[in-house]
């Protein structure tokens, strides 16, 4: 298992290769980032966007979390990680594509079918619980249809995206963009298992890319 020591090895190495080779790069960066593109993903250790899409350093601006989700805009006055780095991006990045992806194996949707959290207090899976019960209605429609076997957790993995950009529209500055023609955005879904990456078309279905 690989921990901290691993990790400054990593460092060396990047320091060593990926850095050298790259450096003109890294000397620009250095004055500010001018990513285009957004990526809303996981926090699970398998879905790195970087790796997945094959980008260099300062393409795109990442934020992850737990399946992946962005909440509706609220102005309720606590803190918000999400709504603070989608504004940042939108507004001042002023990124031209975001993309929400997906994926398969996802611990979240998992936690969202079982409801195995419900009614901890936080700090025992009640920060879990209120997290991915952003996803009850559709839990609720998915398991009414599918019941809880391998169908309806393929299903909530995808509702998950369809969620997150439903939620991203209720934010002022996301359809005044779209609707300038300024931002687009995109649902995606990683299947860990065989590597493929399936988008979704205007209609919320997805297909491989």
């Amino acid at each position: 298992m690989s921990g901290y020591l691993d990790l400054l090895d990593g460092y060396r190495r990047f320091r060593a290769h990926d850095w050298a080779r790259q450096r003109g790069r890294w000397v620009e960066l250095g004055s500010g980032q001018n990513p285009r593109v957004m990526v809303i993903a996981c926090s699970d250790s398998r879905v790195d966007p970087a790796q997945i899409f094959d980008t260099s350093p300062g393409e795109i601006f990442v934020v992850r979390n737990i399946a992946n989700l962005v909440p509706p805009f609220e102005l309720d006055g606590s803190r918000h990680g999400v709504s603070a780095a989608l504004e940042f991006a939108v507004t001042q990045l002023e990124v031209s594509d975001i993309v929400v992806m997906g994926h398969g194996s996802c611990g979240g949707v998992e936690a969202a079918l079982s409801r195995r959290f419900a009614g901890r207090a936080p700090g025992a899976g009640g920060f879990i619980a209120h997290w991915v019960d952003m996803l009850d209605e559709a839990r609720d429609r998915i398991v009414a249809e599918y019941g809880v076997g391998p169908t309806a957790v393929r299903e909530m993995e995808l509702e998950t995206v369809r969620v997150s950009l439903r939620n991203l529209r209720t934010f002022p500055c996301i359809p005044e963009r779209e609707n300038a023609g300024t931002l687009r955005l995109h649902g995606a879904y990683f299947a860990i298992a065989d590597g493929k990456l399936h988008v979704m078309d205007e209609l919320g279905h997805f297909g491989a890319a």
